[in-house]
C-alpha cells in the first residue's frame, strides 16, 4: 500500500498556532491598519468583567459568569462582540457566549459525551460514524466558546491528530477506500494557520479515493478577516471539491464584513452551507429563523440544518422542545421557498446519519 508522508508539524491544542506570527500579505481586501485574524484571536475577551464593561451590562452578572467559566472559559472575539446590542443582557449573540449559573446545574440525561463520540474515535483523531465519510479532529482551539457546544467536555488531549500529528490518520484514510469525504473539524480547523492546512490538504488529495473536503467552521462569522488570500489560495488549489459549513444562529451575526468574507468564498467557487442550533432565547421563533434564512440566501449560503440541541452537560437551559421545533419548521415552510427551510434534525449515536425530526401532523 502506498504511504502518504507528512512532514512533522508543531502545534499544541492551545492557540500556539494562532500566535506563531505567520503573516498574511495584505491583499485587495485587507489593510495594514486592521488587526490580522491572529491578532483578533489574541485580543479576544476572556474575562466576564471586561465583557460586561464593554457592553454596558450589569456587573452583577460577573460573579456567576466567572463561576460558570471555571470549567469552560469565556472566549469572545471582539468582531463578534461588536455586533451585540449595548446594554442588553438578553442580546441573542451575547447569550451564545456569556457563561451563566444555569450551566452549573446537574440535569438528568445531559452528559459530557451526548453523541458517544469517544466510542467512535479512532486512534488517530478520526471519527467514523457515517459510511463514506470520516471526521478529523484537527485542533481543540475555537474562535468562540459557544456555551451550548456539544464538545465542551471533549478530551482533545487524547486525540493524536491534535498538535499536527496527522500521519497515522492519513495512513488510515488511505487504507479505507470506502471513504470519499474528509471533514475537518475540531475545535475549529481554521484556527490553524494556512501553511499547516495547506500541507494537510496536499497529502489528502494524493489519496485517490477521496473526492471532497468539508470544513466546519465559525471563523468567517466570528472573525471575517480569516477569509484571507492565503486561505483562498489552498482552498482553490486542490483537486478535492471544497465544501464549507458555517455556523450562524441569528441574522444579527451576518453584518457587512461577514457578507464580504462569505462573498469571497462564494466567488472562489466553494459550496457554502449553514447549520444552526435551535436555542432558547436566541432563535426559537419562526420570525428570527426566517430572517436568518433570507439573509443567508442573500449571501449565497444554503440553510442546511437546524439542529436540535445536543444534550451536553451544562447546556440544558438552551433546550427547546421538539414539538415547538416542528411548529417553527411548519411556519417557516409557509413563509419561505423550500430551499430556504433548513432540515430539522438531531444526531443520535448509532444512526447512519442525521435523524430528521418530523411533525406529528405530517
Amino acid at each position: 500500500m502506498q504511504m502518504y508522508h507528512l512532514k512533522p508539524l508543531q502545534e499544541s491544542r492551545t492557540q500556539a498556532t494562532l500566535t506563531s506570527g505567520e503573516g498574511e500579505p495584505p491583499g485587495p481586501h485587507s489593510t495594514t491598519l486592521q488587526p490580522s485574524w491572529q491578532q483578533h484571536m489574541k485580543q479576544a475577551i476572556r474575562d466576564p468583567l471586561e465583557l460586561c464593561q464593554q457592553l454596558g451590562l450589569p456587573l452583577s452578572l460577573v460573579p456567576d459568569a466567572r463561576d460558570a467559566a471555571s470549567s469552560f472559559p469565556l472566549f469572545a472575539p471582539r468582531p463578534f462582540v461588536s455586533r451585540m446590542q449595548h446594554g442588553n443582557p438578553h442580546d441573542p449573540l451575547l447569550r451564545q457566549l456569556l457563561p451563566i449559573r444555569d450551566e452549573l446545574a446537574e440535569t438528568p440525561e445531559f452528559t459530557a459525551d451526548p453523541l458517544a463520540e469517544h466510542a467512535s474515535q479512532g486512534a488517530h483523531g478520526l471519527l467514523q460514524k457515517y459510511h463514506g465519510r470520516a471526521l478529523l479532529v484537527t485542533t481543540g482551539a475555537c474562535a468562540i466558546h459557544c456555551r451550548y457546544c456539544f464538545r465542551r467536555h471533549f478530551p482533545y488531549h487524547e486525540s493524536s491528530a491534535v498538535g499536527g500529528q496527522w500521519q497515522p490518520a492519513i495512513d488510515q484514510l488511505a487504507a479505507d477506500e470506502s471513504i470519499e469525504e474528509v471533514i475537518l473539524s475540531g475545535g475549529d480547523p481554521l484556527t490553524l494557520v494556512d501553511s499547516q492546512l495547506e500541507q494537510l490538504v496536499d497529502h489528502l488529495q494524493e489519496i485517490p479515493h477521496l473526492k471532497q473536503i468539508r470544513i466546519h467552521t465559525r471563523l468567517p462569522i466570528m472573525i471575517p478577516s480569516r477569509v484571507c488570500d492565503s486561505l483562498l489560495g489552498w482552498l482553490t488549489n486542490t483537486r478535492l471539491q471544497p465544501i464549507m459549513v458555517i455556523h450562524a444562529n441569528h441574522a444579527q451575526e451576518l453584518d457587512g464584513e461577514v457578507a464580504e468574507a462569505l462573498g469571497r468564498l462564494a466567488e472562489a467557487g466553494l459550496l457554502l452551507l449553514n447549520q444552526s442550533v435551535l436555542l432558547a432565547g436566541v432563535n426559537d421563533n419562526a420570525t428570527t429563523l426566517a430572517d436568518l434564512s433570507r439573509r443567508l440566501i442573500e449571501l449565497r449560503v444554503l440553510p442546511y440544518y437546524l439542529h436540535q440541541l445536543d444534550r451536553v452537560q451544562g447546556a440544558a437551559h438552551f433546550e427547546v422542545s421538539t414539538e415547538r421545533g416542528c411548529e417553527i419548521i411548519e411556519q417557516l415552510a409557509a413563509r419561505l421557498p423550500g430551499y430556504g427551510v433548513p432540515r430539522y434534525v438531531r444526531e443520535s449515536p448509532g444512526h447512519a446519519g442525521k435523524v430528521p425530526i418530523t411533525s406529528s401532523l405530517a
